[in-house]
């Protein structure tokens, strides 16, 4: 695939208002030991149904001869936040490991590691080198992340580009003449929560929703965008990528649909999305057109736009498609992924005894 973005754990040293996940937050004595142990036991499996190979057609950007080149994809992991103590050590660096030996006969594969920002030392810096980051992430650029309000998000990344200059670190697509996703790194990126940048005008979910803090409109398409679910299924194709949690479910974007596509602690990704090509509602989440995820099933546009509509928790009326979309995994969609998922994993239980 182009790219998965991985949240390898869900301990994060903040709680932020505008998080589309409720789940991450500050975990302390046996909370904190279950997320972590969920990851570590979780990852050697979700590492294992990963793609065989993490290089894509990239029909995006062709060669003179008008065909796709063939690039190599990138898995992002992110948490929380990964440069936590509690998760570092025991989760990231046996991941960033674990990732290098995956791909490392079968093309590569650029890894990121996403993070606030105000963890990162030099010491990090140099540990996540040794294991062969590609880039690292900034994306707590905004005055949403406690801390990093006004010029104090300023002062961190002046501070920041200290480490990246004195590691021979380059900004993400500052090379002429080179596309940011060929660079060879060490590279850097930041950005942030803002109006224009990321997570736009917020998405309907986690405390974001709680906090009454998404400004989108029913005109406002998440699903028709890079996160979203636009081409998750044409892995080996430039556009693919999907998202998994710690607990292995994966999603067809980062905003995570009402349920999961299948989990990856019990199925390789390819088998899951070879099932699933072809199914209407979810070729529609592909296309990025979900307003017409129910059309198979007599859910007609204008129904589905019907279903959008809702109240924030302080009563404002509020329309957007991932409402909508919503609805229609609790409704229609969810049962026909769990029949889906019964059916593949009986038939590996029978290939599985037959080959005993």
């Amino acid at each position: 695939m182009e790219s998965i973005y991985y949240v390898i754990c869900w301990h994060c040293h903040r709680r932020c208002k505008h998080c589309y996940e409720d789940k991450f937050h500050p975990y302390i004595r046996d909370e904190l030991e279950q997320v972590v142990e969920e990851a570590i036991t979780n990852f050697p499996k979700i590492i294992d149904n990963l793609p065989t190979s993490m290089m894509y057609d990239d029909w995006h950007h062709p060669d003179e001869q008008g065909q796709p080149v063939q690039r190599k994809g990138r898995i992002i992991l992110s948490g929380g936040d990964v440069l936590t103590d509690p998760v570092r050590e025991p989760v990231l660096y046996p991941i960033l490991e674990a990732l290098q030996e995956k791909y490392r006969d079968t093309g590569g594969v650029n890894v990121v590691v996403q993070t606030t920002g105000d963890l990162v030392t030099p010491k990090i810096l140099q540990e996540l080198l040794d294991r062969g980051l590609w880039m690292l992430s900034i994306a707590g650029m905004d005055d949403y992340h406690v801390g990093l309000q006004g010029d104090k998000k300023f002062t961190l990344m002046d501070k920041l580009l200290g480490y990246f200059n004195d590691f021979g670190m380059v900004e993400s697509g500052s090379e002429e003449n080179v596309h940011w996703f060929d660079q060879q790194g060490p590279v850097y990126s930041s950005f942030g929560a803002t109006d224009d940048s990321w997570i736009g005008k917020l998405w309907p979910r986690g405390r974001a929703w709680e906090n009454n803090l998404s400004k989108a409109t029913l005109t406002d398409n998440f699903c028709n965008a890079w996160s979203g679910g636009l081409n998750f299924l044409e892995y080996g194709k430039s556009g693919s990528e999907i998202s998994i949690d710690p607990t292995g479910n994966f999603y067809p974007c980062c905003i995570k649909t009402a349920a999961p596509l299948g989990n990856l602690t019990e199925e390789p990704l390819q088998t899951i999305l070879d099932d699933l090509q072809g199914l209407p509602e979810l070729e529609a989440i592909n296309a990025g057109k979900p307003e017409r995820m129910g059309l198979s099933q007599g859910v007609s546009v204008s129904d589905f736009y019907g279903n959008c509509r809702t109240q924030k928790p302080n009563g404002d009326d509020y329309s957007n498609l991932c409402i909508g979309c919503d609805q229609f995994f609790e409704h229609h969609l969810g049962d026909i992924l769990k029949r889906k998922r019964a059916a593949r994993l009986a038939q590996q239980r029978g290939l599985v005894a037959i080959n005993a």
